[in-house]
């Protein structure tokens, strides 16, 4: 019976040590927000007015909720830049995995990027729809994988043709679309870089955190579209991870339905028809853990092109954006 007893036990032991070395840590707890992406003392803290609501007549019925972001630095004199970004819900949760409004006061302030107006837009929802939140985005109760999802131009409608005029009228920003940046993550990835794709008069930056180019609405056609279509004056910055909803089940794979895989072919899309983009493929799942993390280099590397003065006797470009405190900044 001991001898019975010994061998139950040594071989339970041996199945749990193996379980054990075969189930692997989360990897999203490897990625932590840095310094730029916390709030720091003696940066000024810029201005989040909202929430306001946008009626859509490109999904007639549906109203955007929005907040818009005025950096401590903004001269209504002077026109400003322009960032979007989609689900703004979960880019200004304060204890987020993003928390844009503080990597927009670090950038600012250090004259990393220029001086911009952050827009921060919720999908479309009739009124009766609740508000989408960071623990439910909305894509059982709003118009959001619709909107998202679509390879059409009606999203690129609501942000260009009812969004912009409306921030036109209230703040100074710069007509041109080299100065337009649009961002998500997930479904709200794909559909910032069709904003940019159906209206690069108007946007020119994409910034994309484990963008959904899956075939929930026909996504994973985007690399057969880019290389069928003229180059496009659009700059990109793609972000996914290795264990980013792979569409493995046992022995079935569906490569449409593969995330990492479909971000990996449009980059190589993108790279053959010569367009300027950068990636980083991490190892993380499908949230947003490495983008939140590395949102910083992202912003960075998408505005390194805004003027800078070389002159060493500019004194005002060698020090701090300080903030604006005369009746100018409206």
């Amino acid at each position: 019976m001991a001898r019975a007893f010994m061998w139950t036990f040594l071989f339970v032991a041996m199945g749990s040590l193996a379980a054990a070395q075969t189930q692997a840590p989360n990897p999203d707890t490897f990625y932590r927000l840095g310094p730029d992406s916390l709030e720091q003392e003696g940066v000024p803290r810029g201005e989040m007015r909202g929430p306001f609501t946008l009626p859509s007549m490109a999904y007639p019925g549906t109203q955007h909720t929005y907040w818009v972001y005025v950096p401590a630095q903004y001269d209504s004199a002077k026109p400003a830049s322009l960032m979007i970004f989609n689900d703004g819900q979960a880019f200004i949760a304060p204890t987020g995995n993003l928390r844009a409004f503080n990597v927009l006061d670090n950038l600012i302030y250090r004259r990393e990027i220029p001086v911009m107006i952050g827009v921060f837009i919720n999908p479309g929802r009739r009124p009766d729809q609740p508000e989408p939140t960071p623990q439910n985005w909305g894509d059982r109760d709003t118009n959001r994988p619709t909107e998202y999802n679509s390879l059409d131009d009606r999203y690129a409608r609501v942000i260009v043709d009812e969004l912009m005029p409306v921030l036109y009228k209230e703040y100074n920003i710069s007509k041109d679309p080299e100065q337009h940046g649009i961002g998500g993550a997930s479904s709200g990835a794909i559909a910032a870089f069709t904003v940019a794709w159906e209206r690069p008069d108007h946007f020119r930056k994409v910034l994309s955190i484990v963008g959904s180019f899956t075939n929930i609405r026909g996504g994973h056609q985007y690399p057969d579209i880019v290389l069928k279509s003229e180059r496009k004056p659009i700059r990109v910055f793609l972000q996914d991870g290795r264990n980013d909803n792979r569409a493995l089940n046992g022995d079935r794979y569906d490569e449409t339905r593969d995330w990492f895989y479909q971000n990996v072919r449009l980059m190589e899309a993108l790279t053959k028809k010569g367009y300027e983009l950068n990636y980083a493929w991490g190892m993380n799942r499908h949230g947003q853990a490495m983008g939140g993390a590395i949102m910083p280099e992202m912003m960075r590397w998408l505005w390194r092109d805004h003027p800078v003065s070389t002159d060493p006797r500019n004194n005002e470009e060698r020090s701090m954006r300080a903030p604006i405190t005369s009746g100018v900044r409206n």
